[in-house]
């Protein structure tokens, strides 16, 4: 089907100087268009790709990929269960939980928080607040001394900073002649951890286990065993494959179901965003159709010649498929060059332009991530790459197939 001359010709086209420059102004807006196109596209999904790795990482330094809890509400043999989930070739590390929401005062301030008991030397194991502390130290926690750190926006709400004592109250309660009342207990701060997300910053308070099971009532129990997988993407399985080894009366949770609509909102949102980026891409490719059509216009005379001497349509539709199918190809290679090089330079480039500029664009106290994280994905790239191709070629059929449709006859009448 493709044979020489008809490259040949194509290639000719695409080179030569034609009379009408209103054609080749068209010609190049088509390619910068695709390549602008292209490159938003690999640009911005690479951010949102480095948007999601870095929140996920942050919500999984808090939480775990995975928990083992019961259904009673307080697990008394966690040493065993503990032991045969570490035993478990997936499970990377292992810790023991408490976990009870309870309130924080100092004077007339008050706040809610969730209290974490845990084991120091353990949880650092899973955790990312040990690599966050930024007074004091994660083993400051000790049984039988109540200690607790808090995270700095909990810590700056109280008005408290280390050293200063604070009051805990128990969702548990002591009942006694006098009545119904909340237990109390004075905590002193050894410590305040700050691991970018306001969510555990504002609200997140961690206290050695032993002193959780006093306060809380537990008699030796917890509230469960947080897991780390060598796959955070396979907990699922190994979740319902670590289930499947224990009896009913225990539950084991993965952190997709725990922030399922979390990020299931951000992958719709990074469909969506590649379905809006994507029409810049239609837009341009599209307007290879008009110049194309105007070439054919312009090159009727030449199509007639090239009929009379015995090519075939096809041969002549296959001349403009390769004028325009170059165009396209131009562009998202183009685009495939200049969205890689800012994908990988982002997380530089947008610091040199806020300073420049003197903003902003991420304030450290209105977002999560102040940043631009980047984090490019070749089948990202790939599929951007193939489907804006491919859009190209589509676009030059009808103006190919208008070509081949010329009458030799018709186009040399008047020349």
């Amino acid at each position: 089907m493709f044979q020489p001359y008809e490259i040949f010709i194509g290639l000719s086209y695409t080179r030569a100087k034609r009379r009408n420059h209103f054609i080749s102004f068209i010609s190049f807006t088509s390619i910068i268009g695709i390549a602008l196109g292209v490159t938003a596209l690999i640009t911005v999904l690479s951010v949102m790709n480095g948007f999601e790795t870095e929140l996920r990482q942050r919500i999984l330094g808090m939480t775990s990929h995975a928990t083992i809890t019961d259904l009673g509400g307080v697990m008394r043999d966690w040493p065993r269960l503990q032991e045969a989930a570490s035993q478990q070739a997936e499970v990377v590390a292992s810790a023991p939980y408490i976990q009870k929401e309870g309130m924080l005062m100092n004077g007339e301030a008050v706040n809610g928080t969730v209290l974490r008991g845990v084991l120091p030397a353990e949880e650092a194991k899973l955790s990312s607040v040990a690599n966050s502390m930024i007074s004091g130290a994660f083993d400051d926690l000790q049984p039988g001394l109540y200690h607790i750190i808090l995270g700095t926006d909990l810590a700056r709400g109280l008005g408290v900073g280390v050293g200063d004592k604070v009051t805990v109250v128990s969702p548990t309660v002591d009942v006694s002649l006098a009545g119904v009342a909340p237990r109390l207990k004075r905590f002193l701060v050894t410590g305040l951890f700050e691991v970018g997300m306001y969510e555990y910053d504002s609200a997140m308070a961690f206290i050695h286990m032993a002193d959780a099971q006093k306060l809380f009532r537990m008699e030796g129990g917890v509230s469960g065993i947080r897991l780390e997988l060598k796959d955070l993407y396979a907990a699922p399985f190994l979740a319902r494959e670590l289930a499947a080894t224990l009896s009913d009366a225990y539950w084991v949770r993965d952190w997709t179901q725990s922030h399922r609509n979390f990020f299931r909102a951000i992958q719709t949102e990074k469909t969506v965003m590649f379905v809006i980026l994507f029409l810049i891409v239609a837009v341009a490719a599209f307007n290879i159709v008009s110049t194309l059509v105007m070439v054919v216009t312009d090159k009727q005379s030449d199509i007639a010649i090239l009929r009379t001497l015995g090519t075939s349509p096809m041969s002549v539709m296959v001349i403009f498929i390769v004028q325009g199918t170059l165009i396209g190809l131009f562009g998202t290679l183009l685009g495939l060059i200049g969205g890689v090089a800012l994908a990988l330079n982002v997380e530089t480039l947008v610091p040199m332009i806020e300073q420049f500029f003197g903003i902003q664009f991420l304030p450290a106290d209105v977002y999560y991530i102040s940043t631009l994280p980047s984090e490019l994905h070749p089948g990202d790239v790939v599929k951007i790459s193939v489907v804006s191709f491919f859009l190209t070629v589509i676009a030059t059929l009808y103006p190919a197939w208008r070509a081949s449709r010329v009458q030799p006859a018709e186009s040399l009448r008047y020349e």
